[in-house]
């Protein structure tokens, strides 16, 4: 495993200055590929919130080897539907950060959409409207948004969550390719423990305050699931 590229130092992680996680110490790695696991509220989308900065900490501190752009593949994203913005309008979002508020993004902009539309397969839908896409169409989208940032880490907050088992299967195995050819950063929040096992490198494993951090071949032992399951982690 490389260096750390983030380190957690004593983090404590809530709203409104209480704590609902503390005591974070752990590092990731440059390049991994890491699972947030845990229970509908045990703190996970709380953390990637502070990670990226939408909210403060509320004691501790996150430390950056270099300072990394984020590229973040939300749960859900709601577009009102009275504006009529395709695919491509949404993915274009991820170049706003580069080009500015207010301007037309220029050609090799626009081509780079393009090229991470391929990239997610979701060139061939990219021109009808967002609102009307399927559920695993729409998380591809939003993956090019991601993507369209140039980021060092991709940040996903449960990108299957509604999406059918054959779609859950393609986005995981393009995650896993974009993370192989890329040498991307991955942090990925989910449910699905199958997927983790077969994609994932690193485990953070959150519940009621304990948090439990290794590789998918400490934490996934039948003994140390066993474990994990009587402290009632879902």
């Amino acid at each position: 495993m490389s260096e750390p590229l983030i380190t957690f130092d004593d983090l404590a992680i809530g709203y409104d200055g209480r704590a609902v996680l503390s005591g974070i110490s752990l590092a990731i790695a440059r390049s991994s590929f890491t699972a947030i696991l845990g229970a509908n509220g045990s703190g996970k989308s709380t953390l990637l919130k502070t990670l990226l900065g939408l909210q403060p900490p509320v004691a501790g501190r996150i430390h950056f080897a270099s300072p990394p752009v984020f590229g973040y593949v939300p749960q859900t994203v709601e577009l009102d539907s009275l504006f009529p913005l395709t695919g491509f309008d949404v993915a274009l979002m991820g170049t706003f950060g580069r080009v500015g508020p207010g301007r037309f993004p220029p050609h090799d902009e626009r081509q780079l959409v393009h090229d991470c539309l391929r990239a997610t397969a979701a060139d061939g839908f990219a021109q009808k409207k967002f609102s009307r896409l399927s559920g695993g169409q729409k998380q591809r989208v939003l993956i090019a948004r991601a993507l369209a940032t140039r980021p060092d880490v991709l940040v996903l907050d449960e990108p299957t969550a509604g999406v059918d088992a054959a779609a859950t299967h393609a986005l995981l195995e393009f995650i896993s390719q974009i993370h192989a050819e890329r040498k991307l950063t991955i942090l990925l929040v989910t449910h699905d423990l199958p997927l983790v096992r077969k994609h994932a490198q690193q485990i953070i494993w959150l519940h009621q305050g304990q948090i439990l951090h290794g590789t998918v071949a400490e934490l996934f032992t039948p003994e140390r699931m066993a474990e994990i399951f009587e402290m009632g982690v879902g």
